[in-house]
């Protein structure tokens, strides 16, 4: 199998671009790392195309694997034939792979094999010839046998009807077909199971084609059904699948060819639909597997590249009851500045909220906070409102609810411990609550993705499968914002392209004890060889070395044409330290950047790569993206009327909408119908999490604590 044919045709691209993808990530490299300092060799491909190249290049070897392991398998048990290795390697798909393998993998005991034991192989092939005069009643006499347990001439006829079944239901041409028919014209069916309410009522008696059914309406009823609420069935367009079947394998015209047909209808009815119905539900669950994970990772990128408040001392306020809120005020890079404790969510705790006040009010002025962080959990409200209260006399202070609070005292107890061991979860839980407002990348790598809550359905997922995106996620997302050395966490650093978690903890530990003065110091960390200081120094920064270039995202192997170019064009390397090289880029074209990469002996895309870091050295792309809505009053559900305009924050996109924060502590849910005066196939072509949105209320209800929203005015 040519690999590189394949894929550059799959892809649309040429094959010297896939052979340089296969051969870069064959020698180790990540694809981070591809995506930013091997463009030449790839054509700048980006990070995603990449990801899927390298999956897809997966699934083909191991395809190949398999073709050779059936191909052993067949040598072995001497049927590979020649036009049956022909069909092996003309095979695209495991299924197809499997379905030649069929025949002749070793079975269970069936009623087939028990008939050819009794010999009666000889007699349904006999039967399969089909003859004008063939008469199948004498023909089976000849098999009657006591011994055997073939006892007449009607034993015999049904016991080579079941070995023709399951030759019917092993025909890898014939499960093609019948696959692409169901495909095609099969119809989900599900009703209840018990007579008791649940979330699963719009399905207790529900019907949809194949081709037409949502993966969220697929997840959901395969949780439904593995409650036990639901019945579900697979309905086959019967008849043409019975006459696709005749069509194949009846010849007209002789006795025997009923004999052929009744084991056609027992091949489909016991044996090939059964095992179609299972492939079938399998495949549409696979299909809503990798939709349901798209969007879950489309969600993820969007919440981790959500703009940072930086700039802001911070006051984070972990909300609880009985034992009050915790508080902790950090400053602008995350210090720990002080922490408290308020007790103002109970009702007659006047005493205690006054005492509250004034802690807080003494807080904000004494270490100049101007943004308050909220987690959005239990007495996360109470806390809002009295807050809320205290801003008039706050000038200059907004607050924000930080959404996961409850993933946030996940990680803050379980990845600050260490830090701040004298601190009890809650007290961690402010400071990350306050540190998730300032940089939102750096504490949400601390939390398993599958518990941020921006997918659907991520328990019901293949959790391999879905790992393996997240994962790809978040190493996307850091190594494209870049990571400050020498300040950042074990969890943020093990992301960096060429790390990962042992040797990260190596780099903390090294930096704790010698400090990490520029990038070339992390040769020095144990265990950081070349091969992963290639992969990752271009992705670490380290704002105080001596050498400007390494604040920036240039490359050490690129400091030499960094530095001739600055040259060239009659600049000093100082200045890119001193917030970049303003003109630098107008410069380079009057020169030619043709003729300045043939000079620096670099290509078109590295040379255009540094000119952009030397303009704007160790540029957040976060910040182009607009900020988190910082609120100074507060809203109830029961403020809500219908035509009310709201501004509220997306916080989930799934298959029929999004869910947006408007500030009432229970997200609204925007329709897919209600968000555009156009056809739209998915949410996603609209909104993503974190885009800022203007929305009208369409209806409350409060006792089930629903909110229907519409982003068209006038649209209910």
């Amino acid at each position: 199998m040519d690999f590189i044919v394949i894929l550059a045709k799959e892809f649309s691209l040429r094959p010297q671009q896939v052979q340089a993808v296969i051969e870069l990530l064959d020698a180790g490299n990540t694809i981070p790392f591809i995506a930013r300092y091997r463009k030449e060799a790839t054509g700048s491909l980006d990070d995603q195309v990449l990801r899927e190249l390298s999956e897809r290049l997966e699934y083909l070897r191991g395809l190949e694997k398999r073709r050779e392991e059936i191909e052993k398998s067949l040598t072995d048990q001497g049927v590979l034939t020649e036009e049956l290795s022909a069909k092996l390697s003309a095979a695209k798909t495991l299924s197809e792979l499997e379905d030649l393998y069929r025949p002749f993998r070793p079975k269970r005991r069936t009623r087939a094999t028990i008939a050819k034991e009794k010999g009666l192989e000889p007699l349904a092939l006999w039967l399969l010839l089909q003859l004008p005069k063939a008469d199948p009643a004498q023909e089976a006499a000849k098999y009657i046998s006591e011994e055997k347990d073939v006892l007449d001439a009607e034993s015999a006829l049904a016991g080579a009807r079941d070995i023709i079944a399951e030759s019917v239901s092993d025909d890898a041409a014939l499960r093609k077909d019948m696959r692409a028919l169901l495909l095609r014209e099969g119809v989900i069916e599900t009703r209840a199971a018990k007579e008791e309410d649940s979330v699963y009522q719009m399905y207790y008696e529900y019907q949809e084609p194949v081709p037409r059914i949502a993966a969220h309406r697929i997840l959901a009823i395969n949780r439904g059904e593995r409650e036990e609420f639901l019945k579900v069935t697979l309905k086959a367009p019967e008849e043409k699948a019975l006459h696709q079947i005749y069509l194949s394998f009846v010849r007209p015209g002789s006795p025997a060819s009923q004999q052929v047909q009744l084991a056609c209808e027992d091949a489909w009815e016991r044996l090939l639909f059964p095992s179609m119905e299972r492939e079938i539900r399998n495949e549409l669950t696979d299909r809503a597997n990798v939709a349901a994970i798209r969007v879950f990772s489309q969600n993820l990128h969007q919440l981790l590249m959500q703009p940072p408040i930086k700039g802001k001392v911070t006051l984070g306020v972990d909300p609880g009851f009985r034992t009050g809120c915790k508080l902790a005020v950090i400053d602008e890079n995350g210090k720990v500045l002080e922490t408290g404790v308020g007790h103002f969510t109970l009702p007659g705790q006047e005493f205690q909220k006054a005492q509250s006040a004034r802690l807080i009010k003494r807080m904000v002025k004494e270490h100049g906070v101007t943004a308050i962080a909220i987690g959005n959990g239990t007495a996360s409200r109470e806390s809002e409102q009295f807050i809320a209260s205290l801003l008039p006399e706050m000038p200059g202070v907004a607050y924000v609810i930080v959404s996961e609070a409850g993933a946030s005292v996940y990680s803050a107890s379980k990845l600050a411990a260490q830090e701040f061991p004298e601190f009890d979860v809650s007290l961690r839980s402010a400071v990350s609550i306050a540190r998730r407002m300032q940089d939102p990348l750096a504490e949400l790598v601390k939390i398993d993705p599958k518990a941020i809550g921006v997918g659907q359905y991520q328990h019901d997922l293949k959790q391999n499968e879905l790992t393996s995106a997240l994962d790809g996620v978040v190493e996307q997302c850091v190594n494209l914002v870049g990571v400050e050395v020498s300040t950042a966490s074990a969890e943020l650093l093990s992301h960096v392209a060429g790390i990962g978690p042992a040797l990260a903890k190596n780099i903390v530990a090294y930096r704790e004890e010698n400090g990490i003065a520029s990038r070339a110091a992390l040769k020095k960390v144990p265990k950081l060889g070349p091969k992963a200081f290639e992969q990752c120094a271009g992705f670490l920064r380290v704002m105080d070395s001596k050498n400007p270039l390494d604040a920036t995202a240039v490359h050490p192997e690129s400091y030499d044409a960094a530095k001739a170019l600055l040259a060239l064009l009659q600049y000093d390397v100082k200045a890119v330290k001193n917030g970049g090289v303003p003109g630098i880029g107008e410069k380079a074209e009057e020169y030619g950047l043709d003729k300045l990469a043939s000079e620096l002996q670099i290509g078109l895309p590295t040379l255009k790569d540094i000119l952009s870091e030397l303009q704007k050295p160790g540029r957040d792309p976060r910040d182009e993206l607009p900020k988190p809505v910082l609120r100074t009053d507060v809203l109830d559900i029961k403020d809500l009327k219908p035509g009310m305009e709201l501004t509220g924050t997306v916080r989930n996109v799934i298959d029929f909408g999004a869910f947006v924060d408007i500030g009432v502590h229970q997200d609204g849910l925007v329709h897919i119908s209600r968000m555009a005066e156009r056809f739209i196939r998915h949410p996603s072509e609209i909104v993503k999490v974190g885009d800022i949105v203007k929305v009208w209320v369409v209806d409350v209800d409060e006792k089930k604590k629903r909110i229907a929203l519409t982003m068209v005015k006038g649209r209910t």
